[in-house]
């Protein structure tokens, strides 16, 4: 297990970061307060959440606990239960009802990796638009900020100290996935969040990084769409139109076998296409088998 590493962003707020940021290997972020912190996001397994709940303890001598949850993939929110029942756990009300829908099978997916006492702890807040947290004088803003990675997707801003916690919308270093979410959400997501004008930007995974880090993630969904174009015009599902491409400079990102699930998504979103078509659910069972396919077996998970 890759050691952690707890880094301050701003005064009194850090990023918790998981080395290398592959599959499973989330970020958190830990916003100090009086009585206690913010946590934004948890971990996917019972020992990686334990660890993130030492370091919460390490920086937040109080013990009031606020946990967002910033979309429902396990990684994110399986290790809600570790902070106990004190703590109050908010996400976006359609979040929540992920949570509760998908439950453990992200633990499906990797089944030799050891989850330990994981469980399902649906938040106890929800909001639907936006949601201001004041904490100790300083200002937290919840932003619903989907359908981009997931159908319903929440940024943490501080407004202040120009610290965006961006969620899985935004993964330096790391191949965007929006194979739940939508594309063109994702693309009309990244403007909103180029208006705050953030100066840290904290990814769901990766390392911490500058506003950059959303002009890198637009530049691949672009050259996405340009793919998926290519393979719609030549008749290509996805996972053809992903053997056949050239992955060029994005072939150094991390986990570049996501390209599949990324097509599939693409593919159903030509431009033009009516909207209440965005995030329409696809199989993921059997696109995740494309992906492994795709990568000549089971994606390495280090969870």
């Amino acid at each position: 297990m890759a050691t952690p590493e707890l880094v301050e962003v701003a005064k009194g707020v850090h990023a918790y970061l998981q080395p290398d940021g592959g599959w499973c290997l989330n970020n958190a972020g830990v916003i100090t307060t009086p009585d206690g912190a913010v946590v934004v996001d948890t971990a996917a397994t019972e020992r990686r959440a334990l660890a993130l709940r030492d370091a919460v303890d390490s920086v937040a001598g109080g013990a009031r606990r606020l946990v967002v949850n910033t979309h429902f993939h396990g990684d994110h929110v399986f290790g809600n239960a570790v902070f106990g029942q004190e703590a109050t756990v908010v996400s976006h009300e359609g979040t929540r009802a992920e949570i509760a829908e998908t439950g453990l099978a992200l633990t499906g997916l990797w089944p030799d990796v050891e989850w330990g006492d994981v469980s399902v702890v649906p938040p106890d807040v929800t909001y639907t638009d936006r949601l201001t947290v004041h904490a100790g004088g300083r200002r937290i803003e919840l932003i619903s900020a989907g359908p981009a990675h997931t159908r319903h997707d929440t940024v943490v801003w501080l407004p202040e100290e120009r610290v965006l916690f961006a969620g899985d919308i935004v993964m330096p270093g790391c191949t965007p996935f929006v194979m739940m979410g939508t594309v063109r959400g994702s693309l009309a997501t990244l403007g909103l969040l180029r208006e705050l004008r953030p100066e840290v930007v904290v990814g769901g995974h990766g390392p911490v990084s500058g506003a950059h880090a959303l002009d890198e993630t637009e530049a691949y969904l672009r050259w996405l769409r340009r793919v998926a174009a290519d393979g719609a015009r030549r008749g290509l599902d996805a996972l053809t139109t992903a053997r056949e491409c050239s992955l060029g400079e994005y072939g150094r990102l991390l986990d570049p076998e996501r390209l599949v699930g990324n097509l599939h998504r693409a593919l159903l979103e030509p431009d033009g296409g009516p909207d209440h078509e965005l995030g329409v659910p696809l199989d993921v069972p059997a696109v995740f088998g494309e992906i492994v396919e795709f990568n000549g077996g089971l994606p390495a998970c280090h969870a």
